[in-house]
């Protein structure tokens, strides 16, 4: 019996289209609601697709939705089929001179602060290109590299167990901020002279935890936080409140009301940082992501924030 080839089965993109929101949500309901489709036609593509294939993409454990291995191979599959139309469509529009598409950017939540900065002149210029920006914390942004669900990532820390073409973007130092009014305000400090003050620290994985253990390893100090905190803003906010004192990029100050916090004069500070572009070393980009790179390339001598 002749094997029917994939291409050849009565499999539609809507039915792929449907299977991907799914098995990225891992819901049948979520995936309805982002469709805004009732539940049991999202069902329905599913179970056409299954059927055209023969095989079982998912299956029910508890109350939880799995991908079996077909699933998983069919993802893999599925994203690279529509990764190849969006390439084709802007290589499309650039023979009619536009350069059209969709820009998918994965950023760390640290670089919310400058990534806009570089979207706004790109987007001003490429009108036609649809940005998704997804912020996240640099574990996500992680999982979302691994997967290959966007063109490029943002990272201060990149990951050094990936294959990985990495850019530098733009200077990120870190500084020790206190409360407004701190008795070591305007003295200059060495950090032995803080190890009794409250330490807030962003939480283990972190970009920014990364760059100050590695920097602490370097003098011999110890992280010892009394708090770890999720979010930047969480933290200025708390050390705003007099909890503790913390290290942040000198650029969170800037998005801080005036009065409300200061920057230490701390002996081995700033701790050195940088934000990086991302992609993978095998991935061919498209051209808006080959654009939107072009565009990040930034002379070292240009400011990408207000200093």
């Amino acid at each position: 019996m002749k094997r029917q080839h994939f291409h050849t089965r009565q499999t539609t993109f809507r039915q792929l289209e449907t299977f991907l929101l799914v098995a990225e949500r891992l819901s049948v309901t979520e995936a309805a609601r982002v469709l805004h489709l009732a539940q049991p036609s999202v069902s329905t593509q599913i179970a056409k697709l299954e059927q055209s294939l023969g095989l079982k993409l998912f299956e029910q454990i508890g109350k939880r939705l799995h991908l079996t291995d077909a699933g998983k191979e069919v993802q893999a599959g599925a994203r690279q089929i529509f990764a190849a139309l969006d390439h084709l469509d802007m290589r499309l529009a650039h023979l009619n001179g536009l350069t059209a598409g969709q820009l998918r950017l994965g950023a760390v939540t640290t670089a919310k602060y400058l990534v806009p900065r570089l979207l706004g002149p790109f987007c001003r210029q490429y009108p036609q290109v649809e940005v998704e920006l997804n912020i996240a914390n640099r574990s996500e942004v992680i999982r979302r590299l691994e997967r290959n669900l966007d063109d490029l990532y943002v990272f201060s820390q990149p990951p050094r167990h990936l294959d990985l073409d990495v850019v530098p973007l733009a200077d990120n130092p870190l500084v020790v901020i206190a409360p407004a009014g701190h008795r070591f305000a305007g003295k200059r400090l060495r950090w032995e002279q803080l190890v009794d003050e409250p330490f807030l620290s962003r939480e283990p994985g972190s970009g920014t935890r990364l760059a100050i253990e590695e920097h602490f390893a370097r003098f011999g100090w110890t992280v010892r936080p009394q708090m770890t905190i999720e979010s930047n803003e969480a933290i200025k906010e708390s050390v705003a409140a007099g909890l503790g004192i913390a290290i942040l990029s000198r650029h969170t100050l800037i998005h801080t009301a005036p009065g409300n916090l200061v920057e230490l004069d701390v002996e081995g500070f700033p701790i050195p940082n940088r934000w990086y572009l991302v992609r993978w070393r095998t991935k061919n980009p498209s051209p808006a992501a080959q654009a939107f790179s072009r565009f990040a390339e930034i002379p070292s001598d240009t400011p990408v924030l207000p200093q």
